[in-house]
């Protein structure tokens, strides 16, 4: 019965991201988009810790359910400080972000040291688990940390009430609620003991977050401006054919520009001086650059914006349209606010960047701790990213150009993530140092299509689809072969994806060459050796030129690594 509510939870949360996507716009704010992402990951936590099996995937679960604690609190007081429209010093929200990250890389400790959990068991009776903790210093500072968030976006909530008139009252409303639900959650989540209450308070304030984002209207401002600038005053039209032949003007549009008195209808503009240096660069930019419509053209101590339109005769594209307002009182107050917008860019540019970073971040530690469980002597995820680097930029420098700047991107950025699956393998098979049994090889070989669905529910929504199909793809079908021969599904050939045929390579190379608990490094030459006898049965055999030139690379990055 609690599986099942931990697991509705985390299928609501994941409808709600849908719904989300489909209602996304590019002026919805970053946090609130953040919490549509944290959400759905956090519930994952609890369903993973609810079907845990062993204490080590216990604890795995738990620090993902952490991602959540330590971080969507804080981005809920983010938001809630955006839309009350309260500006939170850069410092103050850098500290804020640091510290949260401090918390959770703590919490990473758990089960190796004292710092998070003094004391932590787990068992399992049926359906029951028993997941029993003594808390360390750092869990105090956790529940201080959650307490100053919530204490922040109440404190703003209620100033906003009383003094900004701007923020709406249902706004103000609706946030008060989310933030009153998810203290009780939170809170109250632990006096029930088994049962969290979280996960349907994050789920609520999901379903609550979206009722802002619809009532709330997010409109360039600079847009919003010029389309008032445009409606008001006088207005001249000067109109041209696709030859730029002139086909007439108002008046307003002659006395702005005289020189239209002396040209001909129906015929071309082309051997007038002036029209060449103004209208019929105009013209020949907008036809190059559709986006490319707005000028300014000044004349004494007036300045007029020049818009470029389409001309339309019924539903046909006739020629060109000059739009001329007078924009002489009006320009100062249009630089000031691309000024404004060209910094407020530049924030959003700056804090995209450290989520996406911090997106990346996560996903990496999880990688990490995955690996952590193996039997390797660490540094997998590091090296076979590396190798698959190298590969790459071998092929793009012996002109192999048929895949983009973002693939060879995407590849080396999924690298890390091709084991994740691993997660849902057994300590006892993962740790064994000797051959598997068949029945113990079989259950290993489910890490690939696990890891798949892995990656899957961790970047489903993410507006970078090709990301996520490349990520999905690696930690797919990177033990599959050439011949068919390999697994989870038997794939053959051009079958497998390309992103999957070079992790291959990556990836056993790396096996062959590293210290393992139960076998000494190979030797370089030997490695080579096997790579070789494999291309054309295990690897794809189109691979092996640029393998065998990036393989003095590959041996020197080894030998520096020591």
């Amino acid at each position: 019965m609690i599986a099942a509510y931990y697991f509705i939870a985390l299928m609501l949360a994941l409808v709600l991201m849908i719904v989300y996507l489909f209602s996304y716009h590019k002026h919805f704010d970053m946090r609130i988009t953040l919490l549509f992402v944290l959400v759905p990951v956090s519930n994952l936590g609890n369903v993973l810790l609810e079907n845990a099996q062993s204490l080590e995937a216990a604890l795995v679960a738990n620090k993902v359910v952490y991602i959540g604690a330590c971080y969507l609190q804080l981005i809920l007081m983010l938001a809630v400080f955006s839309l009350c429209r309260i500006k939170l010093n850069r410092w103050i929200r850098t500290g804020l972000v640091l510290l949260s990250t401090l918390v959770y890389l703590s919490s990473l400790t758990m089960g190796y040291s004292p710092l998070f959990y003094e004391e932590v068991s787990f068992s399992r009776a049926g359906d029951t688990i028993a997941f029993d903790k003594k808390y360390g210093p750092m869990h105090t500072v956790f529940i201080a940390m959650v307490v100053v968030y919530f204490l922040m976006s109440i404190t703003a909530i209620v100033y906003s009430y009383f003094r900004k008139r701007q923020v709406p009252r249902t706004t103000i409303y609706l946030l008060f609620l989310t933030e009153l639900v998810a203290f009780v959650g939170f809170f109250g989540g632990r006096a029930f003991g088994s049962v969290e209450l979280l996960p349907a308070a994050y789920d609520f304030g999901l379903i609550v977050y979206l009722v802002i984002v619809y009532r709330l209207s997010l409109y360039d401002v600079t847009d919003a401006a010029i389309d008032s600038l445009v409606q008001t005053g006088a207005t001249g039209f000067a109109s041209f054919d696709f030859r730029y032949n002139y086909l007439g003007s108002n008046q307003t549009a002659k006395d702005v520009f005289p020189e239209l008195n002396n040209l001909t209808v129906d015929r071309p503009i082309m051997g007038n001086e002036f029209m060449e240096a103004t209208v019929l660069k105009w013209l020949q930019a907008f036809e190059a650059d559709q986006s490319h419509s707005e000028f300014l053209y000044e004349k004494g101590e007036s300045t007029y914006q020049i818009d470029v339109q389409y001309l339309y005769g019924g539903r046909r594209k006739r020629g060109y349209q000059l739009f001329i307002t007078d924009d002489t009182k009006d320009q100062r107050y249009i630089k000031l606010l691309n000024s404004f917008n060209t910094e407020l860019q530049a924030e959003v540019d700056k804090k995209t960047a450290h989520i996406v970073e911090m997106h990346d971040n996560l996903i990496l530690s999880m990688a990490t701790m995955v690996e952590s469980r193996d039997n390797s002597t660490g540094g997998h995820i590091r090296r076979t990213s590396e190798g698959v680097r190298l590969l790459i930029a071998q092929m793009r420098t012996e002109g192999a150009n048929d895949f983009s700047d973002k693939f060879c991107h995407d590849i080396v950025k999924a690298a890390p993530m091709h084991d994740l699956g691993k997660i849902a393998v057994d300590d006892a098979i993962l740790r064994k140092p000797g051959r598997f049994t068949p029945e113990e090889y079989e259950e290993m070989k489910r890490h690939a299509a696990e890891g798949a669905r892995i990656v899957h529910e961790i970047l489903e929504g993410t507006d970078d689809v090709e990301f996520q199909r490349v990520a999905e793809n690696v930690a797919h079908y990177h033990h599959e072969r050439w011949d068919g021969s390999g697994y989870p599904e038997g794939l053959a050939g051009e079958e497998i994806p390309l992103e999957a045929r070079i992790m291959a390579i990556a990836d056993v190379y790396d096996a062959l060459v590293s210290k393992r608990v139960y076998k000494e490094a190979m030797p370089f030459e030997k490695a080579d050796s096997i790579i070789m006898e494999g291309m054309g049965t295990q690897f794809d055999k189109s691979l092996e030129p640029y393998y065998v030139s990036a393989r003095p690379k590959l041996e020197r990055y080894y030998r520096e690594l020591g």
